[in-house]
């Protein structure tokens, strides 16, 4: 008998740029004749039943008038289509189109398209590269920096999936002039958890101009635009792989997918997260890491983004306090929070953890009130 080691050490560059402007189409072009991806040749731009005539199909005429050879790839549009059985549609899709290991993945659309389309590309020929192109301020504030890609199962949300980064991400702020009012709302929510985080001054610019960003004001939303990858990429450049401080970026979270799932996704992922922020800055308060004012003052903001920040009737509290269980957080079967100190910090509870265990009737006294 012998072992023989089998030695793989690697030095990996995944950086990439994140170019944010509006109307970005054209560029995208120009950056695959520069040879952002090299000289392939071949792109699958996956998106949603409601960004494929919108984006998506321009960017397709686009490239096949640069020479390129190009196919959509669509599903219906909805967080409830962000499953394995839509990625193995999409790829047996590609397969059929007789796409292989030379081609790109350009995703066009919001985080659902972002988090679907990154995870066929980590696998699809065991990896090829690919490209977001954010269509919303959802994505723009979250799904399209820091390489996180999944799909959600029954049991749980983005458990399924793979750290994954882009080439490059488009961050297109013309986009967001055809979200709905809704939408619009929803995607304010990972900004206002980013303030919270990491920036009061962001958080007083988003108190002081809400009415323009909700009118999709160029220079306002170009400026949260630039703080959320800031933000992010600040916690990401130091914990890639979730290991410690990224933590800090499931804010609100653990009540927030939670809502999400039992709401059976009548509520959209900002509402929810919402809500969740709601129930973290009271827990926060009563822990006594924020004062009433501090957490008053992000309720209060919530409410000036249009957000709810009350549980709806019709979800079953005593089935909330189950799901929490089902957060990527949970250790040894026991909950565990994010917990904000003060406003533009987080509480480290000891070198490199940011989460704290919580005891469940904690948790569901938190649920209860709100």
């Amino acid at each position: 008998m012998g072992t023989f080691n089998v030695e793989l050490k690697k030095v990996v560059d995944d950086s990439y740029d994140i170019e944010i402007g509006f109307g970005l189409e054209d560029t995208l072009i120009e950056d695959l004749k520069n040879g952002l991806v090299g000289n392939i040749s071949k792109y699958a731009i996956i998106t949603d039943s409601i960004v494929k005539d919108l984006y998506a199909k321009p960017i397709l005429d686009k490239l096949e008038e640069a020479g390129y050879k190009a196919d959509l790839f669509v599903f219906e549009a909805g967080e409830k289509q962000k499953t394995r059985e839509t990625k193995a549609m999409v790829e047996d899709a590609m397969l059929e189109k007789g796409y292989r290991r030379d081609c790109c993945i350009i995703a066009v659309g919001g985080g659902v398209v972002t988090d679907l389309a990154g995870f066929v590309a980590g696998t699809f020929g065991r990896g090829v590269p690919f490209i977001n192109y954010a269509t919303t301020l959802l994505a723009a504030a979250d799904a399209s920096v820091g390489g996180k890609t999944a799909v959600d199962t029954p049991l749980a949300t983005n458990l399924i999936g793979l750290f994954n980064q882009p080439k490059k991400v488009y961050l297109d702020i013309a986009t967001w002039k055809t979200l709905t009012n809704r939408q619009i709302y929803s995607g304010l929510a990972e900004t206002i958890k980013h303030a919270c985080i990491a920036s009061k001054d962001l958080f007083k610019f988003l108190e002081d101009n809400m009415e323009d960003i909700l009118s999709i004001d160029k220079k306002a939303c170009e400026h949260i635009a630039n703080e959320n990858c800031k933000i992010k990429y600040q916690v990401v450049m130091k914990d890639e792989r979730e290991s410690g401080l990224r933590e800090i970026l499931n804010l609100g979270h653990t009540v927030g997918r939670a809502i999400e799932t039992v709401s059976d996704y009548k509520l959209l992922h900002g509402e929810a997260l919402s809500i969740g922020l709601v129930a973290e800055v009271r827990l926060a308060t009563d822990l006594g890491y924020m004062t009433k004012d501090e957490a008053d003052k992000v309720v209060a903001l919530l409410e000036k983004a249009k957000l709810p920040i009350t549980i709806p009737e019709y979800i079953e509290k005593e089935e909330l306090v189950k799901k929490l269980y089902t957060d990527k957080k949970v250790k040894n079967g026991r909950l565990r929070f994010v917990i904000q100190k003060g406003i533009g910090d987080v509480v480290e509870f000891e070198e490199g953890v940011f989460a704290t265990p919580i005891e469940e009737e904690v948790a569901r006294q938190i649920i209860m009130s709100i």
